[in-house]
């Protein structure tokens, strides 16, 4: 099956030398990361696209200091359960706009000080376009903070709480496509000074071998001619990159993600791949490449998979509705309700955000899924608190 998109402006010309240096089609995959992470020309690389209410997309940091002030007491909690007298670090991988390194380094220090004290913030930014602004945005954090690769943490691994927010669902995908008795790995293929997806290549190696666990074979008639969805190579590799940086502690996965029965369900035709830009949606990979956000929802099974592989401990998974209702969401509602003082535009904007981050229909979808990493001692097997009854 062949995917055209009519009306498509004209290919880039960085885009189309690419192309065709690689002989006029490459992967699904090797598109995903130019369009995304290019140095020059990638959405996130150049750091073109804008994170807010007013950008490209908005994040739940970038509504307000709400969600970190209620994220805050689990990063604390866990931190507090390292061994004491240590330093000790809390890393953010794909930091953003750096807006929720900032609000969760204020909410440590001002209710945690002793703890802030012996923590420095680790920035894992990938793209340099997107590092720059956040220098200019933490230039007067209250913590330490300094930004690293990954791997180059491999060396002196540390101690602390790792946290992925919305980052893994911008990790390249394969996307697959059935074509009569096999998978096929889709193409981004130029053509006439456009783009096309097509079905190349049979699906061969390690790209086969998640298949029959993710309910994807034996083929049968469920899935038609055409239907295609993606696949997760970039999770094992990230996930064991980010093992070896921490010696001992936590990550906190915060990311739209499926049950495999759900992301491959044969209704589900075309996956879970989206673009968006200047807060629209589109359906469409190939508009604009590196203007767009390209975005594809994490398999949880995939994920359970890949973290045991690479070191971690799975612990639990819930919902961000309800994370954060046990993190005391509700109290806040009603504290809103008895604060004197504040304008009441004020109290209203803080009430929109806190529904607007347990919306079932929006960022309260977003799945928590929580990962330990035990050390020389193991670390204490305590149920988050995320998923505890709020107290009071």
């Amino acid at each position: 099956m062949t995917t055209t998109h009519p009306g498509t402006p004209p290919v880039p010309d960085w885009l189309a030398q690419r192309l065709r240096a690689a002989g006029g089609s490459v992967p699904f995959l090797d598109y995903m990361n130019w369009a995304l992470h290019d140095p020059e020309h990638g959405a996130y690389g150049s750091g073109r696209l804008q994170i807010g209410p007013g950008g490209d997309f908005a994040t739940a940091p970038s509504l307000g200091e709400e969600f970190a002030r209620l994220l805050a007491p689990q990063v604390a909690e866990w931190l507090s359960l390292l061994p004491p007298d240590e330093p000790l670090a809390l890393v953010e991988t794909g930091p953003g706009e750096g807006q929720l390194a900032q609000q969760l380094a204020e909410a440590l220090l001002a209710g945690w000080p002793s703890l802030a004290g012996r923590t420095e913030l680790v920035l894992v930014e990938p793209n340099a376009g997107m590092a720059e602004r956040q220098r200019r945005r933490l230039a007067s954090c209250p913590m330490p903070v300094r930004w690293a690769d990954v791997r180059s943490l491999a060396g002196a691994p540390l101690r602390g709480v790792v946290l992925a927010h919305e980052v893994l669902d911008a990790l390249a995908v394969e996307r697959i496509e059935r074509r009569g008795h096999h998978w096929c790995r889709q193409r981004v293929v130029l053509e006439d000074g456009g783009l096309r997806l097509e079905a190349g290549e049979p699906l061969s190696g390690a790209l086969l071998d998640p298949l029959a666990d993710l309910g994807l074979l034996p083929l049968d008639e469920r899935r038609p001619e055409g239907w295609c969805s993606e696949l997760h190579p970039g999770l094992a590799p990230w996930l064991a990159a980010c093992a070896g940086a921490l010696a001992q502690g936590w990550l906190l996965v915060i990311d739209y993600a499926h049950e495999a029965r759900r992301y491959y369900a044969p209704q589900r035709s075309n996956g879970t791949l989206m673009a968006y830009r200047r807060q629209r949606a589109s359906d469409d990979p190939l508009r604009e490449p590196g203007h767009w956000d390209l975005t594809a929802h994490l398999c949880l099974e995939s994920l359970e998979a890949a973290s045991r592989a690479g070191g971690w401990q799975p612990l639990a998974v819930c919902r961000q509705g309800e994370a954060l209702l046990a993190l005391g969401l509700a109290q806040r509602l009603h504290d809103l309700q008895q604060e004197c003082g504040t304008p009441l535009t004020d109290l209203l904007q803080r009430r929109e955000t806190l529904l607007r981050l347990v919306d079932p229909a929006g960022l309260g979808e977003f799945r928590w899924i929580a990962l330990r990493r035990d050390g020389e001692t193991p670390t204490p097997a305590t149920e988050p608190l995320f998923l505890r009854p709020p107290s009071g």
